[in-house]
């Protein structure tokens, strides 16, 4: 009986999933589009994987914003979809600017998006083990 705690011990750390800690940081924006309303307030909603992250502050009055928030993920999984949804935050309805969506990969990484209405958004992120 002893001689199976081995192969017991082999197939359940197999079955585990490794897990690493997800920071995204130093989101901002250029170019954001003018509406009908005046220049751009945009934020910006973050998730990955299914797990929501939050959003960003809304910055008024700036084409070219950079948010000061960071967004931590502790059990992120290499691959997972990080998007980033981009909008124009308005009295009624607030408009779509446009989203960005990339599986994850370790290390550290920095991105630029080409966003559907026009404009670009910048963002970086690592993504490492934890470590216990």
């Amino acid at each position: 009986m002893a001689s199976s705690v081995p192969f017991v011990m082999l197939v359940l750390s197999s079955l585990i999933v490794a897990e690493a800690q997800l920071r995204l940081f130093n989101l901002r924006a250029s170019n954001l589009p003018s509406s009908l309303f005046g220049t751009t307030d945009g934020y910006v909603k973050v998730s990955c994987g299914a797990a929501k992250l939050g959003k960003t502050s809304v910055s008024n009055d700036n084409p070219n914003p950079w948010w000061s928030e960071e967004f931590t993920h502790f059990m992120a999984q290499e691959n997972d979809k990080l998007k980033l949804e981009v909008y124009d935050s308005d009295l009624i309805f607030d408009d779509l600017l446009g989203v960005c969506e990339r599986a994850i990969a370790l290390g550290v990484h920095e991105h630029n998006c080409y966003l559907e209405k026009g404009g670009i958004l910048t963002y970086s992120y690592t993504l490492g083990n934890q470590t216990h």
